[in-house]
């Protein structure tokens, strides 16, 4: 399904009937509607970055459900798509925590290549319908996920914005992980505790304090 590491620690869904199921739904959904993102770039998240090179989750709750928008990562957008304003937030508080001047771009692909998992609860939406795919089951498939990386020893940040986010904190009880939580970046809500949280400054001196390489949070270079 995904091609490296991640087929181990989820053969168990691979091979399970009701995952067979669920997925001949979403193949029904694709059918019938138009779905975000593109079929191929369900898994994206899962592709970039594999099992043995987490070292930051970045949890989402759905894609993006504007045209062009979404592609299976947490907060990014295609490149050429105007920045979503939760993005802009994130890029705003990346540059007062560590100076780091916003790029022009929303693709966080170089963050998945870094060792980001930027995993949405939700990993379908149908066109302009946010929170349409929500209950049909995904979370079950993302939430093993998360328990899946809960087992490692090697620790991992888990970044939480807002109360969603924050929900799956009960899955995180290794204590070798950092869990790193606020409100999410959101205009609605950025103001209540995300700015000024020091996210990712916050990441990289627990990653270098356990001696992993820190993240290079410039999408520019």
């Amino acid at each position: 399904m995904i091609g490296n590491d991640w087929d181990r620690e989820l053969s168990v869904i691979w091979n399970s009937e009701g995952f067979h199921k669920f997925m001949e739904l979403i193949d029904h959904e694709y059918e019938i509607n138009t779905i975000y993102p593109a079929k191929e770039n369900i898994f994206a998240a899962l592709k970039l970055t594999p099992y043995k090179d987490v070292k930051v989750v970045i949890m989402g709750q759905d894609p993006y459900h504007g045209e062009g928008e979404a592609h299976g990562l947490s907060f990014s957008v295609m490149d050429g798509i105007k920045l979503p304003p939760s993005l802009k937030n994130i890029y705003k508080e990346l540059y007062d925590d560590l100076g780091i001047i916003p790029a022009n771009t929303g693709n966080l692909t170089k963050w998945a290549k870094e060792g980001v998992l930027l995993l949405n609860s939700t990993l379908t939406v149908v066109k302009d319908a946010p929170n349409s795919h929500s209950k049909l089951g995904w979370n079950l498939f993302t939430d093993y996920i998360i328990k899946k990386l809960n087992e490692r020893e090697e620790p991992i940040v888990f970044i939480l914005w807002g109360n969603f986010a924050r929900s799956k904190k009960e899955f995180i009880t290794n204590k070798r992980h950092l869990v790193i939580e606020s409100a999410h970046p959101s205009p609605f809500s950025a103001r209540n505790g995300f700015f000024g949280s020091r996210p990712f400054s916050k990441t990289n001196e627990f990653l270098e304090k356990n001696n992993i390489e820190p993240i290079d949070w410039d999408i520019k270079k």
